[in-house]
């Protein structure tokens, strides 16, 4: 069952988005001290600040447990940005990214959506394969001052 996250939840889904982006990270050599705004790391302030404004965000449940968690924010125009899809090591394999994208999809098109765009790790190769054959279409990378690696960029038509 996937939800609406309210404030008193975001500690167990920021649980659920260390683990994801942790895996990661280990792979890549990603720690707090070269990456701190990656999901591995991020505090649990920057998720309250993002709930207060008005980043809509859903847990996956299994039973009384979050095991999955996405983010869906307005970017205005009629595009809408995923951020931080994250499913618990032990409950991958199963669909449940899947799924999650799916209520995101049917949320920002229910919203006016027309576009969802993503950023993700440019040589993450897995996850980049895994969007595409979802339907998202690479549009481009960027370095940031604040990011140890490239950020590619990826849009969904809905």
């Amino acid at each position: 069952m996937i939800k609406c996250i309210e404030i008193y939840d975001l500690p167990a889904c920021l649980d659920v988005i260390h683990k994801s982006f942790l895996t990661v990270a280990e792979e890549s050599g990603l720690t707090k001290e070269n990456a701190p705004t990656n999901g591995a790391y991020i505090p649990l302030k920057r998720l309250e600040d993002e709930f207060e404004k008005g980043t809509m965000m859903y847990g996956l449940y299994d039973q009384d447990k979050i095991v999955g968690f996405i983010q869906l924010k307005d970017k205005g125009d009629h595009i809408f940005e995923i951020g931080k899809l994250s499913v618990l090591p032990e409950y991958r394999h199963k669909g449940y990214g899947k799924m999650l994208l799916d209520f995101a999809k049917d949320k920002a098109i229910a919203a006016g959506g027309k576009v969802i765009e993503i950023g993700i790790k440019e040589d993450n190769l897995r996850l980049k394969d895994w969007y595409t054959q979802y339907g998202f279409v690479h549009t481009g990378t960027s370095r940031f001052p604040h990011v140890i690696f490239e950020v590619g960029f990826m849009a969904l038509k809905l």
